[in-house]
């Protein structure tokens, strides 16, 4: 017997360990081996990290595909697994020995400390899986890869051997993104823009050869100045025309530097002509490789200036006396004394408050610095073409399409990408330096001492490159490297290229489009057919979740407080394919009153004798109540299969909802109540039986959404009731619902019967009438209408709180008329409303909304306010747009039916 009551965390905690105890998720069970396979590789979450709403979106999704896709009799492999996520979880690891003052991880060294992350993870990291598991995600548990894991890490050797053998990997002094805070080249994705109020410093420059003309730049950041390599001017811009071509003085240095033009100058801001320090801006280091100019760098790796002795920044420089002290200042400091420098030489023209965005780390918090140095790169560019042609040539689809541009975008102007991260965690790059610098990349040590051996003619000493891998480097293998790659294993045959991949926009640049370009070079083959890109989930008020604003939103907390159902809904319901997520807590708790109507319905049901019975033919039914719900549960099948086959999550869960709450619980119990609490009959039997059998196709519509409460409906493992049968799999694993063809009749006869209703209803909401009992005739019906009405007498009646219907010829004066289908329904109105009255409210409130939508859209075409508002807050107007006009049509309708009425 069924709990009295819905309990999420006693039935999820039952469920996930009859899950576990069936092997419900495991990929490859012999009875499936014949099946096609579908698979999806987890978007592999930190090691270090915990659910967050994100995920809990991201997961959700995926695993409602997945679900759908077993029950549709696919072999489905789920890959589960974990990122070790080098920079957050060695600096993890290094905080946990400053808070136990341990020693650090140099005095450790690089050996030691590597033994002491891998004891960390052991005891600590990897939570996030148990957290999914919590959420409902239906992976193969038993295949958990992790990207350090010996069959990754083998994976990595052979792809990153293979593209320097190929000339697609090699080693280059660039500008990368530098944290002085951790030491370390770091990616784009680990850099975090703040803006911040600083100053706009004006300096003059002398010009070369004409003692008192100067060219004014403006820079945020005098410090950098020690490094200019040049001045650019727009070239059509007509006050420095005589200058280009000449030199400028850099002032403190005494360097002559080129006014070069270029078009990245905008004539526009400030003075026209803009500092060009090639070593420590990513803009500028492109003007200087368009006009082949010096490129110094003068700070050190903690950001400190390295002028003394720094023999680029020295060449053909005369620095005054007093700047070569500036050596081993802080950036922040020596900003201070070059503007300081700059005002006691009279060079300092002016200075205006600034307002910028300054790029931090993500971990450290610390200052980015565009820096100079050598590091390990992949070539994109050659890479990117196949990569590109992939998804123009629809071998891999981005759903909604509308991503592809921006996947397009970023593969067009691809940058060379930076794989070395100067970290003791992570996947140490192969590469040996022989004793004069020569670099050999092989797989393993022997092979390298080998081949510097056949360079040398003789056994040499070599070093290995101190550098690990970019993250980003290892997961973008995940693919085929979590399936046995580089060797030939079953599971890569089967099961790769992988049909779909949930991941998103974020990431579209960091690990999408690698793993094209990854997947393409290594394996030949795309790595996955579909891409769904999902949206952002904010607020409820439309904003963006963060710590600073207070709003995040705990999965975890809201699976304690509502289930996991009711969160896993509430995602799937508002996911609308390129729209953000505005997550409330009201609407899962509303989700929650959903699970709990089903639970309760069942009830029912069950306590009506509707059981399940095997000699059950639904083409067979007899009665028009039940072809009719039959064929409503049919049409909803149909309706979920094809949004979840487009990846309308929102459709689905709408579908199935509509279906199961308006369709059968308002409706069909309703209409089949008199049969069933009625005596015994053939009738009696049979919508006891069709009961069964439609509650059957809810659970299964609905098991992909919310798993917990329909697998434990389901009762697989539990004896059946009075004699019936035992369940054979579980929901899980049971097959998923076929539509058949809609008996129109039915759908006629009780669709007719419950627009009838309805529109009673809703005229009822309109005129605000309360309960009192009301007068219906039917005008001019057709035998048909007439059949049907009688047949159904006294369940519309009842339903629509009627005190009298009857057939009439022609429609009574002073009456509303409804419209049902072919039918005209009347309702008088004497007595019932003050017509004048009602006029004049409904008037008011039509110019009241009328007035309100006005303005809205006044504000709406306004390409001021667009650009000027936040994000949430025009979504809020546009909703509010909405919700007048919806009011304003119902008010509409009230008036048009008050029409007829002095």
């Amino acid at each position: 017997m069924m709990d009295k009551t819905f309990e999420p965390a006693a039935i999820e905690t039952r469920m996930r360990a009859l899950w576990d105890e069936v092997q419900a998720f495991k990929a490859g069970r012999p009875e499936r081996l014949g099946a096609k396979p579908y698979s999806i590789m987890i978007p592999p979450p930190n090691v270090t990290g915990s659910l967050h709403i994100g995920h809990a979106l991201n997961n959700t999704l995926q695993d409602v595909l997945c679900r759908f896709e077993r029950m549709r009799g696919r072999d489905v492999l789920w890959q589960p697994g974990m990122d070790h996520a080098g920079i957050a979880t060695q600096t993890v690891v290094e905080r946990q020995l400053q808070d136990r003052q341990e020693p650090d991880r140099r005095t450790m060294g690089r050996e030691a400390f590597v033994e002491r992350v891998w004891a960390w993870k052991a005891e600590s990291g990897g939570q996030i899986l148990d957290q999914l598991q919590r959420l409902g995600a239906s992976c193969d548990w038993s295949r958990t890869r992790f990207t350090m894991d010996e069959g990754l890490s083998e994976a990595v050797l052979e792809a990153f051997v293979s593209l320097h053998k190929a000339g697609l990997i090699y080693r280059d002094k660039r500008l990368v993104n530098w944290d002085p805070g951790l030491g370390t080249a770091v990616s784009d994705i680990e850099v975090v823009s703040v803006e911040m109020r600083g100053s706009l410093w004006h300096f003059r420059y002398p010009i070369e050869g004409e003692p008192g003309r100067f060219i004014t730049v403006a820079t945020t950041r005098p410090e950098t100045m020690l490094g200019d390599t040049a001045v650019a001017v727009h070239p059509n811009d007509e006050r420095y025309r005589d200058l280009v071509g000449r030199h400028a003085l850099l002032p403190l240095v005494g360097r002559r530097i080129p006014i070069v033009a270029d078009a990245y100058s905008d004539p526009d801001k400030g003075s026209g002509a803009v500092k060009i320090t090639p070593g420590h801006d990513f803009n500028d280091f492109e003007v200087g490789r368009r006009h082949a100019l010096a490129v110094i760098n003068i700070f050190d790796a903690g950001a400190r200036l390295a002028i003394d002795g720094n023999t680029a920044f020295l060449e053909d420089a005369a620095p005054e006396d007093g700047v070569l002290a500036l050596h081993g200042l802080d950036r922040a400091e020596a900003r201070k004394r070059v503007v300081a420098l700059m005002d006691e030489r009279g060079l300092l023209e002016k200075t205006e408050p600034h307002t910028l965005m300054v790029p931090h780390g993500d971990r450290s918090n610390a200052v980015i610095e565009p820096w100079l140095t050598d590091q390990w790169y992949v070539d994109a560019a050659k890479l990117a073409g196949p990569a590109l042609d992939a998804v123009r040539d629809g071998d891999t689809s981005f759903h909604p399409k509308s991503w592809e541009k921006t996947y397009f975008d970023w593969l067009e102007n691809i940058q060379p990408w930076c794989v070395s991260r100067q970290l003791w965690w992570g996947h140490r790059i192969p590469a040996w330096y022989g004793p004069d610098g020569r670099t050999f990349v092989e797989k393993r040590e022997a092979e390298a001492r080998a081949a510097a051996e056949a360079h040398y003619g003789r056994a040499v000493d070599l070093r290995r490159d101190e550098d690990v891998l970019d993250t980003w480097f290892s997961s973008g293998l995940w693919a085929f490297s979590t399936l046995g790659w580089p060797h030939a294993t079953p599971e890569l045959a089967r099961y790769y290229p992988t049909s779909t991949l949930v991941t998103g926009f974020d990431i579209i640049f960091f690990w999408v489009a690698r793993m094209m370009m990854l997947s393409l070079f290594v394996t030949g083959e795309t790595p996955f057919k579909d891409v769904y890109i999902h949206a952002l989930v904010r607020d409820e008020k439309g904003a963006k979740m963060s710590k600073s604003k207070g709003n995040v939103v705990d999965p975890l907390t809201l699976i304690d407080d509502h289930g996991a159902d009711a969160l896993r809904f509430t995602l799937a319901a508002m996911a609308a394919q390129g729209r953000d997520i505005k997550l409330s807590v009201a609407r899962i708790e509303g989700y929650k009153g959903f699970a709990t109507k089903l639970w309760n319905a069942t009830r029912f049901l069950r306590m009506n004798q509707c059981r399940r019975d095997p000699t059950f033919e639904p083409g067979a039914a007899c009665e028009v109540l039940s072809r009719w719900i039959l064929g409503e549960s049919s049409k909803a099948v149909a309706e979920v299969t094809g949004a979840l086959d487009a990846f309308r999550f929102n459709d689905a869960a709408a579908a199935a909802y509509r279906f199961v709450w308006n369709v059968f619980c308002d409706w069909f119990i309703e209409l089949a109540k008199p049969v069933l609490q009625g005596e015994a009959s053939a009738a009696r039997t049979e919508t006891r039986a069709v009961a069964a059998a439609v509650l059957d196709d809810i659970l299964k519509l609905l098991h992909p959404f919310m798993p917990f409460v329909t697998e434990a409906i389901w009762g697989y493992g539990t004896a059946g009731e009075d004699g019936e049968p035992a369940r054979e799999t579980v929901l899980a694993l049971a097959l998923w619902p076929r539509p058949a063809p809609p008996d129109r009749a039915a759908e006629a006869e009780i669709g007719w019967v419950i627009d009838l209703v309805s529109e009673v209803r809703s005229f009822r909401s309109e005129m605000s009438i309360g309960s009192q009992p009301l007068a219906l005739s039917l005008v001019g019906a057709t035998p048909a209408a007439r059949a049907r009405a009688e047949a159904h007498r006294p369940m519309i009646e009842s339903l629509a709180r009627l005190s009298r219907f009857d057939f009439v010829d022609g429609a009574p004066a002073a009456a509303a008329q409804l419209v049902v289908r072919d039918t005209i329904a009347a309702i008088p109105l004497a007595g019932l409303v003050d017509a004048t009255a009602e006029r004049a409210r409904l008037s008011k409130e039509k110019g009241k909304l009328d007035a309100d939508v006005a303005k809205i859209e006044t504000e709406l075409g306004n390409e001021n306010f667009l650009k000027r508002a936040k994000e949430e807050a025009i979504e809020a107007k546009r909703e509010r747009r909405e919700d007048a006009l919806m009011r304003l049509g119902a008010v509409a309708r009230a008036l048009d039916r008050l029409a007829s009425i002095e």
